[in-house]
């Protein structure tokens, strides 16, 4: 029985993941349009794209690092997925900070 919830588990925590991944992926490329077609209106929403894939990319590399085990590969790729999330949000910040001034 544990071994059944611990699948039924993984599924459940997959199938947020990629809930998440298309809620995001779709308010991201509403952002994307809106900014592009009219910076100077919607500036602000340059940081918000950057904060939103920080986002992803930090959920997918969590997920990988939690499900990794044993596996240095995905270790590592979660642990690369992590940087980058952190990168993308300073860079977000970064960019908000710049819009303001």
């Amino acid at each position: 029985m544990a071994i059944q919830d611990k699948r039924r588990n993984l599924r459940g925590e997959a199938m947020m993941l990629d809930l998440l991944h298309i809620v995001v992926g779709i308010l991201a490329v509403v952002c994307e349009v809106l900014a592009f077609l009219d910076p100077e209106r919607y500036q602000i929403l340059f940081p918000v794209i950057f904060w939103m894939a920080g986002l992803l990319n930090g959920v997918s590399g969590w997920y990988r690092l939690k499900n990794s085990g044993r596996d240095k590969k995905r270790r590592i790729s979660g642990i690369f997925l992590c940087v980058l999330a952190g990168l993308l949000v300073l860079i977000g910040i970064v960019s908000a900070i710049t819009i303001r001034r």
